[in-house]
């Protein structure tokens, strides 16, 4: 395998950046799952009713997921992580303001603004990620992802204290947009501008956020459009027609499909773990949250040491051994009346579901024609399964409990385990790759 290139200073400002931002997400994201139960009791609400205040996140992240793409084709992933931004950190003050008042349609509000905050910046930073991945030849999107499962890993411990304390959840959630705002500010002046742009317009993509670091962002753009992330990797059209059309590829629709199971089983622990604990097994929201931590930890480790196994067996025995285990922790949470072991059951859990979603976001962009359109493809679909899916499991836990209603989870699990084939990298040449795209084999070993 040939060395991968030595990286830059821009390039590592990019990468950081990008760090930077998940990290303070996967805070953020941890700090409102950890603190769940303390706002359902606030609000007042049962379990399915707390089902449609989380409905607001799903709708949030559907309508940014959706605009992400078509925005980032057209302006650049800077801009829309600089929107993103603004709206995460003003969901956060939101969803403080409605706990503290005990007011649902406040939280459910604030829920929306904070979904689509996290809906446009995350597309966005799959699209970059990706692009640093390809610029650098060796893996950077398990590690970026696993920076937000570091950061759930923060949260959940900081969400634990404070409800161990009884720390206010309004004045947890005002603090955390703080740091969250920092943290955006620093990111987008370090984020070239353009990447993933197409059709670029008069002034070109790395004029469209001119400011004090142009000619750093022209440099990284321009290793972004080599990586073929810009306009001259392909055109796709904007709107729904231009979103379809990648899904013609056999190939994607499979990684699709394994995506939004993996998916599904991240943002279904995501959602509930701490409720399934309180509610399916009779522990204090201390220990829901603690349980929720190991979920995160477990997460964390997957993702940051995952790499080696991908270059060693494949993403697709990796992907497939990790469903396995993923399911056998959900099996032992749902089917054993042993709180313990239910709780150790949720390390198997994350580590299984750990390099689901950047895998898949990987092998999307392995294409040089049309990559941000295809990672922004997947990621669209694996950030549906992620958001929207798991609150349609507080309605039926509201009829068969919310222990039984994971047993959705496992059943996509095992489907996700039947198709990881799509996972091998394909010939060069082969479907969407022009000939003389890659050299033979050499994604293979970079993938991950």
């Amino acid at each position: 395998m040939k060395n991968p290139p030595v990286m830059d200073a821009t390039t590592r400002r990019w990468r950081a950046a990008l760090f930077l931002f998940m990290l303070a997400t996967g805070v953020s994201m941890a700090s409102w799952v950890a603190r769940t139960p303390a706002v359902r009791d606030a609000l007042d609400v049962t379990t399915g009713s707390m089902g449609l205040v989380l409905f607001g996140l799903s709708v949030g992240s559907m309508a940014g997921v959706l605009a992400s793409g078509g925005l980032v084709r057209r302006r650049g992933g800077r801009r829309v992580i600089a929107a993103g931004a603004g709206l995460l950190v003003a969901g956060l003050l939101v969803i403080a303001g409605g706990a503290a008042l005990e007011v649902s349609a406040g939280v459910f509000c604030g829920l929306a603004l904070f979904g689509a905050g996290m809906g446009l910046a995350e597309v966005a930073f799959n699209i970059e990620g990706a692009a640093v991945e390809r610029t650098l030849g060796r893996p950077v999107l398990p590690v970026l992802h696993g920076c937000f499962s570091l950061g759930t890993v923060v949260g959940a411990l900081l969400g634990m204290g404070l409800t161990a304390v009884g720390f206010p959840v309004g004045w947890h959630l005002a603090a955390v947009a703080v740091a969250v705002a920092a943290a955006g500010v620093w990111t987008v002046r370090a984020v070239p501008a353009g990447t993933g742009q197409e059709e670029a317009g008069p002034e070109g993509p790395a004029e469209c956020d001119a400011d004090a670091d142009a000619d750093a962002d022209a440099d990284a753009s321009a290793s972004a459009s080599a990586a073929g992330f810009e306009g001259g990797g392909g055109r796709h059209p904007d709107g729904i027609r231009g979103q379809l059309a990648v899904w013609q590829d056999r190939r994607l629709v499979m990684i699709g499909l394994i995506v939004l199971a993996m998916a599904f089983a991240e943002g279904s622990a995501n959602d509930w773990l701490p409720l399934l604990m309180v509610d399916g097994h009779g522990t204090s929201a201390t220990a829901g949250s603690l349980t929720f931590m190991l979920f995160a930890v477990a997460m964390t480790t997957g993702r940051f040491t995952g790499g080696p196994l991908l270059v060693r067996y494949g993403p697709a025995a990796v992907v497939r051994a990790s469903a396995l285990v993923a399911a056998a922790g959900v099996a032992l949470v749902v089917f054993s009346d042993d709180a313990l072991l239910a709780g150790a059951a949720v390390v198997l859990w994350g580590l299984g579901a750990s390099l689901g979603f950047p895998v898949t976001i990987s092998a999307a962009g392995e294409g040089v024609r049309n990559a941000s359109a295809r990672v922004a493809a997947v990621s669209t679909a694996g950030y549906a399964a992620f958001l929207v899916g798991p609150p349609s499991l507080g309605f039926l836990a509201d009829h068969v409990g919310l222990r039984n209603a994971m047993v959705v989870v496992l059943v996509l699990l095992g489907g996700a385990a039947l198709i990881t084939r799509a996972l091998r990298t394909p010939p060069s040449g082969a479907g969407e790759e022009p000939p003389g795209a890659q050299a033979p084999g050499a994604r293979q070993s970079d993938l991950v």
